[in-house]
């Protein structure tokens, strides 16, 4: 026996989303033999753009009962039934949440339309509810209310079940182990299952092809996998418009972080909260005035012309500029700390030999200058990380000089790499931003010691 089901809801998110009309069809598989629908009192607003695709605003709903009162009439109905629906685990997971807030639990078989039609109804370019019953000529009348949408699913279901190989389409889905019910209604199967169980990062793709998701993951396919089981709002939403899974190997844990770092900045999914700021990076620089006082400042990069070192934030880099005039007596004024005043007086900085009170001379200032400079100069370090390739024929490398990310590469393990030349071939440039910068910090702080180039060519031992 099967209960085919539909539901409209406030649109609040899963965990929010509460019933306002429900519909149930009790099916045998050749005859509907009973039927149950009713109006839901969500107990809550419901927004103006549910109600202009639905109809039900909160008036008709005033005097409706609310989910508690039929909860009783719907454990009943569904009891010792097949749950089916279109997208099946949106109606299924707002029901359980909602027996939960009562506290009861709903737990029953389920199968899901969306899925049976792609693997029995093979082809079409949308398995959408409407779209799916014009291209099969199955009426559906009052789209987007309950009853309409329930009975025009149980219409649908009658077809699913007679289609060519149903039996046994219908035992794998039903199967307790079998992920069907599993995966996003419109994800392919073989999608899945094509995904590796190696490091990376992956794509989840809608169905114009935008990508609206990059994770990366040690192991794709489990990463995945977690995805689908994942009840929160976010996770069920996204899932519900994935459409397809895309992959690149990376080889190690590392390259997946940084390649995922880069392809949230470019492609800006829509699912994505962390590292889609774009920061403006600042620059110290220094340069001499009229007086020939050397001075340290800072810019946006753009405006910092062969900056001695990179910032994140304008904080960053007064923080910094605050510490070299502390160690090396430089002056407040002359380092921008203060702007507008004839002689510094920083309340952090209070010592300063008085190159601005005329007490020092410029070549005396201009020598403690340089020596903060050298002392900058003196920190950076170019260095290679080797890491794991995406095959047994190869290595990765992740590149730094001064200090600065340009990339990282994959080098078949045959080639002869003998120079820095010969190894920027194989780089794929990278922007260095804040993210990157804390994730290498993070992985240097955990190695013991940093492959330096000079002895990367002779150094076969990877990191």
């Amino acid at each position: 026996m099967y209960t085919v089901v539909d539901i409209e809801t406030t649109g609040n998110g899963i965990k929010g989303n509460k019933v306002t009309e429900i519909s149930i069809f009790k099916y045998d598989g050749n005859t509907v033999v009973d039927e149950f629908t009713s109006l839901v009192n969500p107990e809550c607003e419901i927004p103006y753009f549910i109600t202009g695709l639905t109809g039900i605003d909160n008036q008709m709903v005033h005097d409706a009962p609310t989910f508690d009162t039929l909860a009783p009439t719907i454990l009943q109905f569904t009891e010792d039934c097949i749950f089916v629906a279109h997208s099946v685990n949106f109606d299924y997971n707002v029901l359980k949440n909602e027996f939960k807030e009562i506290g009861l639990d709903f737990i029953r078989k389920k199968l899901c339309t969306v899925r049976l039609s792609r693997r029995l109804f093979p082809g079409y370019h949308s398995y959408s509810l409407g779209k799916l019953c014009t291209s099969l000529n199955i009426p559906l009348k009052d789209r987007h209310r309950a009853r309409g949408d329930a009975h025009a699913t149980v219409l649908l279901f009658q077809k699913l079940l007679r289609a060519q190989g149903a039996e046994k389409v219908f035992k794998t889905f039903l199967n307790a182990r079998s992920q069907e019910a599993t995966l996003p209604p419109s994800l392919p199967k073989d999608v899945f299952e094509n995904l590796p169980g190696k490091p990376g990062i992956y794509y989840f793709k809608n169905a114009k092809g935008k990508i609206i998701y990059v994770g990366k993951a040690i192991n794709i396919k489990k990463r995945v996998l977690s995805h689908f089981y994942d009840k929160a709002n976010k996770e069920v939403q996204m899932c519900q418009e994935t459409n397809h899974i895309d992959f690149e190997l990376s080889g190690s844990n590392l390259l997946a972080l940084l390649m995922e770092s880069a392809a949230i900045k470019k492609h800006y999914p829509e699912y994505n909260r962390s590292q889609k700021r774009n920061l403006r990076p600042y620059g110290i620089f220094c340069y001499e005035d009229r007086k020939g006082i050397l001075h340290l400042a800072f810019n946006h990069m753009k405006m910092a012309p062969n900056a001695l070192s990179t910032f994140y934030s304008p904080t960053n880099c007064r923080l910094y500029l605050e510490e070299l005039c502390k160690t090396f007596g430089l002056c407040p004024k002359y380092c921008h700390l203060q702007e507008n005043v004839n002689t510094c007086s920083h309340y952090r900085v209070p010592s300063c030999d008085g190159v601005c009170r005329g007490t020092e001379s410029v070549p005396e200032y201009n020598e403690k200058v340089q020596m903060a400079i050298a002392h900058i100069r003196s920190k950076k370090s170019d260095f290679i990380i080797k890491q794991k390739g995406r095959t047994l024929t190869e290595d990765a490398f992740v590149l730094v000089r001064n200090d600065t990310y340009l990339g990282y590469g994959f080098i078949d393990k045959d080639l002869n790499i003998s120079s820095f030349e010969d190894l920027e071939t194989f780089l794929l440039p990278q922007k260095d931003t804040m993210e990157v910068q804390g994730i290498l910090t993070s992985f240097l702080n955990k190695m013991e010691e940093k492959t330096l180039v000079e002895s990367y060519f002779t150094d076969s031992t990877r990191v």
